[in-house]
């Protein structure tokens, strides 16, 4: 047997031939790492300003108190109402073909592809306090806008397709003979969903869970628009630069990037995130 072939009459690569099909990725390699270094060169920019910020002083601010408590408040509300809705949403999608589907897979995307300001305002024209539903919100003393409410519709419609994707893709992984097994044992859809389907999609609904939740924590455009008051960290954070600039927005960027930071470990954790699916 010589270095190019097998005794099975295979073709065995060459050491040129495995240095020709390595230096064949510089190419790639390079912009890769070009894109890599584009990357990581703000995040040790940012920093290395944290020296110069006495970040726990500036949190323990009332107005960083503040917008940390409603951020913490209102980005779990979204995530459990995006989650609720979202999840058995995304069981239709991934099991049933009907009409329009299609629609309603490109309704479900839209959020993620309109800028979130352009969001923001189209919240506005539907629950604005001069709309019908506004008007009826805030005559009952629970206004749709420039509230704790207003931060989590906004939340909510630029956050919700993040578990409604990852979910679909995962309910699309679960083998369909395994539901059905277990309707021909006498369970019903249901039990079927509860017992079959939501625990072999575990991992990728609680990436949709955590993608969700750190989407919604750091929303500013649409809250901007839609509930500029009270503040959350992504607003207060826009406050203090107009008024200090990038020193002064350290202690709380920090802070939400931790947050960030930890949201990736769980994500790492569960899994992978799954790709969308094709309607």
């Amino acid at each position: 047997m010589t270095d190019a072939t097998r005794s099975d009459g295979g073709h065995v690569a060459s050491p040129r031939e495995h240095w020709v099909d390595r230096s064949g990725l510089w190419l790639p390699t390079l912009f890769g790492g070009l894109l890599l270094a584009y990357f990581l060169l703000p995040f040790v920019a940012f920093l290395a300003r944290t020296g110069t910020a006495d970040v726990l002083a500036a949190l323990s601010t009332p107005a960083a108190r503040e917008a940390v408590r409603n951020s913490l408040l209102t980005a779990p509300i979204a995530t459990a109402i995006a989650t609720t809705c979202g999840v058995p949403l995304a069981y239709v999608l991934a099991r049933r073909s009907f009409p329009g589907k299609r629609l309603v897979v490109a309704l479900v995307i839209l959020p993620l592809v309109v800028p979130p300001v352009v969001g923001g305002a189209m919240l506005l024209t539907a629950v604005g306090r001069f709309t019908p539903i506004g008007a009826a919100a805030a005559a009952v003393g629970v206004p749709l806008t420039d509230s704790l409410v207003g931060v989590v519709l906004a939340q909510t419609f630029v956050a919700a397709p993040f578990v409604v994707i990852t979910a679909r893709a995962g309910f699309a992984r679960v083998d369909e003979r395994l539901e059905q097994a277990s309707r021909s044992l006498g369970h019903g859809p249901l039990a079927t969903f509860r017992n079959v389907s939501l625990p072999m999609a575990r991992g990728a609904i609680l990436a949709g869970i955590t993608l969700t939740f750190a989407r919604a924590i750091g929303e500013f455009g649409a809250t901007m628009m839609v509930a500029y008051n009270p503040r959350t960290m992504p607003t207060r954070i826009w406050v203090d630069f107009i008024s200090g600039g990038i020193d002064a927005v350290v202690p709380l960027a920090l802070a939400l990037l931790a947050i960030t930071l930890a949201l990736l470990a769980v994500v790492q954790r569960v899994g992978s995130v799954p790709t969308v699916v094709d309607a």
